[in-house]
């Protein structure tokens, strides 16, 4: 008697990921700054990516010390407390920043100086605005700062020149092909960075 074995097997889906969270970092503070609507006009971007989860971190709200010291008072430990522990929750970020005499704002920096494991070993995109040069400037200066921190850059930006006849009144972009076509470009960079990068800190803690 011939008995014929049937093996039967199930492809178990493999989970989704859990949403990337990305910090959104607005780092200018200045009296009637653009800043808020570049970051209305990218979070409502980002809303519609899939996989990712984002925080807006304005630095105009932080209002870090711009004193580095190792024994802050006790409300100002609360004020870098509130913002470390949102950076360190963080799994990638994207700095908006404008460009102020061929770089970017000090409390900018202040912030990014006042951190140091909480970028390790994540990746980090810039969305700039400007004039003419639409902060790109202000962007090179970044990049060196963050290879510091031992991050990684992502290469592509979204830049904005000229960026107040951009916008309409309502923060609406009056040409946003191109605009939304480079947001998509550098999140889904940012995506691929930050998952790859998540995966290798949880299979083997980054050592600087």
């Amino acid at each position: 008697m011939d008995i014929t074995a049937v093996s039967t097997s199930s492809t178990v889906p493999a989970p989704e990921p859990a949403p990337l969270k990305v910090a959104v970092i607005l780092g200018s503070n200045r009296d009637g700054r653009f800043g808020p609507v570049v970051a209305d006009w990218f979070l409502a971007r980002a809303a519609g990516h899939p996989g990712i989860e984002t925080e807006l971190i304005d630095v105009a709200e932080a209002g870090l010390p711009t004193a580095i010291t190792f024994s802050p008072g006790p409300e100002e430990a609360a004020r870098l407390g509130a913002v470390s522990a949102r950076l360190a929750a963080a799994d990638a970020f994207v700095v908006l920043t404008p460009e102020y005499n061929h770089s970017y704002p000090a409390p900018l920096k202040t912030l990014i100086d006042w951190h140091s494991e909480e970028w390790q070993a994540k990746p980090v995109a810039f969305v700039s605005y400007g004039g003419i040069s639409g902060g790109l400037r202000a962007v090179e200066h970044l990049r060196q700062v963050f290879a510091e921190l031992h991050t990684v850059t992502v290469r592509d930006t979204v830049s904005f020149h000229n960026a107040g006849a951009l916008f309409d009144d309502e923060g609406s972009h009056l040409d946003p092909g191109p605009a939304d076509a480079a947001a998509k470009a550098l999140l889904d960079q940012l995506v691929w960075w930050g998952t790859a990068l998540r995966d290798a800190r949880n299979l083997r803690p980054y050592g600087a």
